[in-house]
């Protein structure tokens, strides 16, 4: 009877078969590589082409500025980022009211009353939403949307505005939600499912408190990568918002504390980070000005905001991560 414990080799030592698995071992490495040093790339180009637009404009001023300018007809230049950030912000946050509980809802009821016939037609008709290139979706607010709006809820809402824009980013992440949501939900146990109708627990208190709090990690990821898309999005906004970089009204409440009416950026036009930078890349403004240098900080900013949120998404994942 042998002492040893050392496990068996179940593996091949075949010289050929350690130079094959070292081929893919080295392939995969290398398309690894490529994917990490392309992001430190365009980080690197953001980072050098913004520095030289911070040495001729301060970084507060940038921050802090609430008038965006960069090349007006006549007058000043102007590169105050408040206006641009309003902007994101509306179109995030209303966007995100729309995809987050209906991709939610619609992955719960994928995952949990969905019949197998259903879901294999369901699931791959709500994905083609994510396939539509987004000037369509763009087209579609701008000529369906805005005008039902008009006519029955705001009359007064002007023809490119935030809200309508807002609509259809809202409608093209909700496909982002709702398919990893549902990849989360699904990867659950049954022995859960079945503990919680054991205990007499119906369908939906087993799909909210029991599905739901174990699949968190994945659907807190989902929201944080829809938001990050919502963020990034581009011509949805141009076609249907506009390219007007405007500060809204600031009112004062009965006890003089300051606030922004929401229907005073809804249902005007405005601008976007990303249309910002649209509309200086088509511009006829050369390499090595301030304002073609704008578009470069403007893109390190989205960079940073973008970067932010994924690390936090990963740490949510990881904080909040069930295994099974």
């Amino acid at each position: 009877m042998t002492d040893s414990t050392e496990s068996p080799d179940l593996q091949r030592r075949s010289g050929l078969r350690r130079l094959k698995e070292g081929t893919y071992g080295g392939l995969f490495a290398a398309c690894a590589a490529v994917t990490l040093l392309t992001t430190v790339a365009i980080f690197v180009t953001l980072l050098s082409d913004a520095a030289v637009f911070f040495r001729e404009i301060a970084i507060a001023e940038f921050l802090t500025g609430i008038n965006w300018s960069p090349n007006p007809a006549g007058g000043g230049q102007a590169f105050g980022i408040i206006p641009l950030l309003i902007g994101t912000l509306t179109v995030t946050i209303t966007a995100a009211c729309i995809a987050l509980p209906v991709g939610t809802l619609t992955a719960i009821y994928l995952s949990e009353y969905a019949t197998p016939n259903a879901r294999s037609i369901l699931k791959p008709l709500l994905e083609i939403l994510a396939g539509i290139p987004t000037v369509v979706y763009g087209y579609f607010a701008l000529v369906y949307i805005t005008p039902a709006l008009k006519a029955t809820l705001f009359p007064e809402m002007s023809t490119f505005n935030a809200l309508s824009a807002s609509i259809m980013v809202g409608i093209m992440t909700i496909p982002m939600v709702s398919s990893i949501s549902e990849d989360a939900m699904s990867a659950v146990p049954d022995e859960l499912r079945q503990a919680g109708y054991g205990l007499g627990a119906t369908k939906f208190e087993v799909s909210t408190g029991i599905v739901v709090p174990a699949s968190i990690s994945g659907i807190a990821s989902s929201y944080i990568l829809a938001v990050s898309r919502a963020i990034g999005e581009t011509m949805i906004v141009v076609v249907a918002m506009g390219a007007q970089a405007r500060m809204p009204a600031v009112r004062e409440a009965a006890l003089g504390i300051p606030y922004i009416n929401p229907a005073d950026v809804l249902l005007e036009s405005g601008m976007t980070i990303t249309v910002a930078m649209v509309q200086i890349a088509q511009s006829d403004l050369t390499g090595g000005t301030i304002p073609y240098d704008s578009m470069f900080a403007l893109g390190l900013t989205l960079f940073v905001v973008t970067l932010v949120m994924n690390v936090f998404s990963d740490i949510i994942a990881e904080r909040y991560r069930e295994e099974y």
